[in-house]
Parts: C-alpha cells; sequence; structure tokens
C-alpha cells in the first residue's frame, strides 16, 4: 500500500484560538493581533486576515501597528493554551486516521494510507476537513502527497485547497519549501538555485560537499528516496484501576482491604509516569447497582500508597454497603508532575506529617479553609505579608524585617497626643498606660503607585513602646497631622 500523507497547516492558530471563544465583532472582521514582550517592546505574535490587509505583519512593533491603525484590538499571546489546542485538533483528526503527529507548532501530519477510501477517497476526505475546519473558524492549508516533505512543502508553498497527487509537482516550489534553515536558504538563493527543480539539476556531490548533508537529507526525503517516520502523539495515561470481588462485601476493613491493592497498582503507575496524586476518587458498585463515591483531596501530590491509605478510613467508614459492593474503582481525577528526590547524608527526605494532617482536616472543613501567611514584598505593614491556602502554595523560609514586626497588627486605633515624642502616659482601650521605653523612630512613606486610602495622609513615624503595665506596643505619629495611632502589639 503506497504512502499517503496529509499536511495541516494553521497559519494563524493563535487568533483562530482567541477569537473563537472571543470573536471581536459579530457583524464585521476587525484588526486583531496577539502580542508577545521581545527585545524590551511588545511585538505582534499573531494576527488575523483583517489585520494583514492594513499592512501589519508578524514581529512589527505593537506602538508601530498602533500608529498603522488606530482602531487595532490586542490580546497576550498564550502559547500554553495554542500547545493544548493544537492536541486537541490532533485528537480530532484521528477521526481521520490513527496516526497523527505534531509538526511544529502549528501544524499536524496525518498517515491516510488505507484509511481515504472510507470518506470516499483523498479529494473527499480533504474536502470534509476544509468543511470542518472552515465551520470551526480555523484558517488552514491542507495538502496530501506520498511522502512528509513533499505534503509539507505543498501546505506552506503551493496553491490554497489543491489536492496534489504526485511528487513532481513540487518542482516549481521555491528551496526554502524543503524546510531549510535560513543560512542554506539564503546561500543557494544567492547562487541563482531559486526553486526545487533548480537544485535537483545539481551534481549531488557538489551540493552536499557546498551546503552540508541536510540539503541533501531533505531533498531525498521530499522526493520519496530517504523514508521520513511520523510520530504518532500518544494517549495521556488514565491513571484508574479497579477490582470485582467474586463475593459482595459489606465490611469498612474489607473495603480497605480492597482499596490497599488498588492503591498499590495506582501508585506504581504514578511512580512510573513520575506523577503524584491530587484528588482521588473511590467508587464502590453495590449489588443493587446503587453507586457511592469516596472523593480523597490531597494537600500535596503523592504516590505513596501507605501514606493514601489510612486518608480513606474517614470516608469509606461512613459508606453505606446495602447488600453488598461487588466492585471497586479507584482514578485520580487530578494529578501532578512528581519528580523523583534525591537523598543523600547532606538533604534528607522532607517531613509529611503537615501535609497528613492538612489533607486529614482539609477533607472535613475544605483545603481552601486552611491557609498559611506568605511574605509579600512591601514595607508597608499591612502588605507586608499575603494569605494563601496551605495545600497549594509552599512555606517560605525565616521573613527578612529590618526592624522587629509585632506579632499582632490591627486596625490604628488612635490615642491622645500631639507631640512628636511618644506620650508618657496615654489611655488605650480604657487601659491607662505609662511609657517605660520607646525605641524609634522608624519612618515608612507611602506607595504612591497603590490606591490605600490608609496611607494617602503622607509620613508615619513608628515607635516601639513598653509600658510599665507589661504591654508591647506599636505606635505610630503622623508629622502631616499632628496624631498618635496604636496599630500593632509585640508577644
Amino acid at each position: 500500500m503506497p504512502k499517503r500523507v496529509v499536511s495541516m497547516w494553521f497559519p494563524r492558530l493563535p487568533s483562530n484560538r482567541v477569537l473563537r471563544a472571543h470573536p471581536v465583532d459579530s457583524t464585521a472582521s476587525r484588526p486583531f493581533v496577539l502580542t508577545h514582550h521581545e527585545k524590551n517592546s511588545d511585538r505582534i505574535y499573531c494576527l488575523n486576515q483583517a489585520a494583514e490587509a492594513q499592512g501589519l505583519h508578524r514581529g512589527m512593533g505593537f506602538s508601530d501597528a498602533r500608529a498603522y491603525c488606530p482602531d487595532l484590538q490586542s490580546q497576550p499571546a498564550n502559547t500554553r493554551a495554542d500547545a493544548r489546542f493544537l492536541h486537541m485538533l490532533a485528537r480530532w483528526s484521528k477521526r481521520y486516521c490513527p496516526w497523527v503527529g505534531l509538526d511544529g507548532a502549528d501544524g499536524l501530519m496525518l498517515n491516510i494510507a488505507g484509511s481515504a477510501h472510507l470518506f470516499g477517497g483523498e479529494a473527499a476526505m480533504l474536502d470534509d476537513m476544509r468543511h470542518r475546519l472552515t465551520r470551526a473558524g480555523l484558517n488552514g492549508r491542507l495538502a496530501v502527497a506520498g511522502t512528509r516533505g513533499a505534503a509539507w512543502a505543498l501546505s506552506h508553498y503551493g496553491a490554497a485547497n489543491r489536492n496534489v497527487q504526485e511528487n513532481a509537482d513540487i518542482a516549481p516550489l521555491p528551496v526554502a519549501a524543503l524546510r531549510l534553515d535560513p543560512k542554506s536558504d539564503t546561500a543557494l538563493q544567492r547562487l541563482g538555485v531559486r526553486t526545487i527543480a533548480d537544485l535537483i539539476a545539481l551534481p549531488r556531490a557538489t551540493v552536499a560537499r557546498r551546503f552540508g548533508q541536510d540539503v541533501v537529507l531533505r531533498l531525498d526525503q521530499a522526493l520519496g528516496a530517504q523514508d521520513e517516520v511520523i510520530s504518532p502523539l500518544t494517549d495521556a495515561p488514565h491513571y484508574g484501576v479497579r477490582m470485582t470481588l467474586p463475593e459482595p462485601v459489606g465490611l469498612s476493613a474489607d473495603v480497605m482491604a480492597g482499596t490497599a491493592r488498588l492503591l498499590e497498582r495506582l501508585c506504581a503507575k504514578l511512580k512510573h509516569h513520575d506523577m503524584g496524586a491530587r484528588r482521588l476518587q473511590l467508587s464502590l458498585r453495590r449489588v443493587d447497582q446503587g453507586a457511592q463515591q469516596v472523593e480523597l483531596r490531597l494537600a500535596a501530590p503523592m504516590h505513596d500508597a501507605a501514606r493514601i491509605l489510612p486518608l480513606f478510613e474517614r470516608g469509606v467508614g461512613q459508606i453505606d454497603a446495602g447488600f453488598g459492593i461487588d466492585q471497586l474503582r479507584l482514578e485520580a481525577t487530578q494529578v501532578e508532575h512528581l519528580p523523583k528526590a534525591q537523598i543523600t547524608h547532606a538533604s534528607a527526605a522532607r517531613p509529611d506529617g503537615l501535609e497528613d494532617l492538612i489533607t486529614r482536616l482539609g477533607n472535613r472543613i475544605g483545603l481552601d479553609n486552611i491557609q498559611r501567611f506568605l511574605p509579600a514584598d512591601s514595607h508597608i505593614p499591612e502588605r507586608s505579608f499575603t494569605i494563601a491556602p496551605a495545600a497549594y502554595s509552599t512555606a517560605q523560609g525565616p521573613w527578612v524585617t529590618l526592624r522587629p514586626r509585632p506579632l499582632r497588627l490591627f486596625t490604628p486605633e488612635p490615642i491622645a497626643g500631639t507631640s512628636p515624642r511618644p506620650p508618657h502616659q496615654f489611655r488605650w482601650r480604657r487601659i491607662p498606660l505609662t511609657t517605660g521605653r520607646a525605641t524609634g523612630p522608624e519612618r515608612i512613606a507611602p506607595e504612591w503607585w497603590l490606591p490605600d486610602g490608609n496611607w494617602r495622609t503622607g509620613l508615619r513615624d513608628y515607635w516601639k513602646v513598653d509600658t510599665t503595665q507589661g504591654r508591647r506596643l506599636w505606635l505610630f505619629y503622623t508629622p502631616q497631622n499632628p496624631g498618635w495611632f496604636v496599630q500593632g502589639e509585640f508577644a
């Protein structure tokens, strides 16, 4: 059976992806571009046909593009989303053949040998592809040939919407259609070798000696003298296992024993792919065809069966077995990359007790409700920390501060006094206090770039005041509007 390859090229894949989800205009096509930051400036990453008609092109500075086209609309590019979208198109392409591979960041390669007749021939198959892509809002160029190199050349440099049956049709195309590097392409054109036909007419030994074996290899691959493999996309591994019991069980101990066996198989598969489970779902099927689920959310990615098994005890103990359970199914519904960690005499294993405790508490009150404080890059006391869920953040090292900070911070509370020095006696929360020792001042200026109404009044001079009654308070004085306030208390 002769080899037949279809090349799908999406020259505007990023912009097509964005415009499918968020159309620029429902009545008319307007100029639209995606931008990315490169060489200290924003440049055009991808654009639609309306923007190209205005004279814009890829790599153009975004400020220049706005000068040419004042009504230009833009969004920042997202290469990860583009890659996911291309993988989605690859899965969709498997409706035509099982052998689908990626071709760079904006193309696909399909080996349709043996499957074209299912769609009425190659021409009918390509017409169906074009129709479906157009209906989905995608600009795609398609070509079919006997080799991967010829199909790529025809889709990128051949006539649009043309089904090519013979490799000889690539001869009039430019030498860049052979997927040459820019240096070789420029060198060939300087010598007057502008088309593939001109390159074929040259002696092979001369071409290999002057331009290298890569040029000869690309020519042979396009003409079929050298085979080129299409690497198909592999399906993502499914992290799920199940067990069917010969007799129904109803005791929690029996269900835990079956869960232990499933966990060993699942964790072995996770370790093989260097993945860790973040969310697990245990499905229990009863003999009356009813089903119950036990969901376990983990505070950190894990693939250790001995650590995960005890965390299922509470959920399994609450299930209603009915007349018995005859099937168990365990699936990791959310996984994360978990590479192997090298343990040496200099670096010990990471303690797991805190993560297991967060998991146990989180499955009762919710993982998002267990939070930790993280340092933030700000000299403003109220902005020097952030609060994040403990399960989705990593504890950082010791907090670095130039001056000690109080253990408790609260909304500034005014006290009597207008002198720049801390008051000797004052009343705070109806408690009369006497200053024993005052350390300061520490002047803190507001961050003018942040809209914070509490700091618009100006500077603050902070003092650490130790009272004779045992209170250790954090006071500040406002020079622009004389007054004293208490904002924190030390331990």
